[in-house]
């Protein structure tokens, strides 16, 4: 397996905490230069700061995929700062909560526009870049998309749909020499759990015992993109559940039902 990470160019969305920054280090210790994009530029800087510290190559890019033409501007400012960008990572999301009837359309939009179009508009502005350089493109679902669990529901509806389109890329760039790797976490160390509506962060309410620690699932996200795998379902419980929601969905559902 060779490590298309040294020398090559990297561009991670989302990469401003959790599972975007450790793969941005990842990345870069590999030999990587890596583009940063987020939304929270301090952030980025510091951790584009971090990488330069330790030799490496980085550029912190604001960029809100939500929004029209960011994530195409950003694209370009990686190209120029680096060359043609060979590993993306499709990284950026948050989740709605909520019941289906309370949410509303207005909430799945919200929803599907960062998760979903984020996705859609990312692959768009690197493929070409991607098809040159015979790159690879990570991105990233959720157990979580296998089944719609009660009170999550426009979160599980944007990665079962991310899901898909991981799965209709992989088959469209075969021929590219591009690799399309879907990544599926169970509970990974992140923000993301702990982030409240209010945007104030509070107690990670999973079980510590069931959470990845975030260097861990980096390193696997890197290898299974090396390898080109079709799928890396991230921690024991959420291979389970996938497992489960293959097998006996009705199940899976009955066990997730509120009563």
């Amino acid at each position: 397996m060779s490590d298309r990470c040294k020398g090559g160019v990297a561009l991670v969305t989302g990469a401003s905490s959790g599972i975007g920054a450790a793969v941005a280090l990842e990345m870069a210790a590999r030999g990587a230069a890596v583009g940063l994009l987020a939304r929270r530029l301090d952030r980025l800087e510091e951790l584009a700061a971090r990488i330069r510290s330790r030799s490496g190559k980085a550029v912190a890019v604001e960029c809100d995929v939500a929004r029209e033409g960011d994530i195409e501007r950003a694209v370009r400012r990686v190209r120029e700062e680096f060359g043609p960008i060979s590993l993306v990572v499709a990284n950026a999301g948050f989740g709605v909560l909520g019941r289906v009837a309370e949410v509303g359309a207005q909430g799945f939009r919200r929803q599907f526009e960062t998760n979903v179009f984020g996705v859609v508009r990312t692959v768009g502005a690197t493929v070409e870049d991607l098809r040159a350089t015979r790159g690879v493109i990570a991105i990233l679902g959720s157990v979580a998309g296998y089944l719609g669990v009660p009170g999550r529901g426009p979160y599980c509806a944007s990665k079962a749909a991310v899901r898909a389109i991981a799965q209709a890329l992989w088959g469209e760039l075969r021929r590219d020499g591009v690799g399309v790797v879907l990544v599926s976490p169970g509970y990974v160390e992140s923000e993301f759990r702990r982030r409240g509506e209010d945007g104030k962060i509070g107690p990670d309410p999973a079980p510590a015992w069931l959470v990845m620690p975030v260097e861990k699932a980096a390193r696997k996200i890197v290898r299974a993109m090396l390898r080109r795998r079709q799928e890396v379902v991230l921690t024991v419980h959420g291979r389970l559940g996938a497992w489960l929601a293959r097998l006996a969905p009705g199940l899976a559902l009955r066990l997730l039902a509120t009563r």
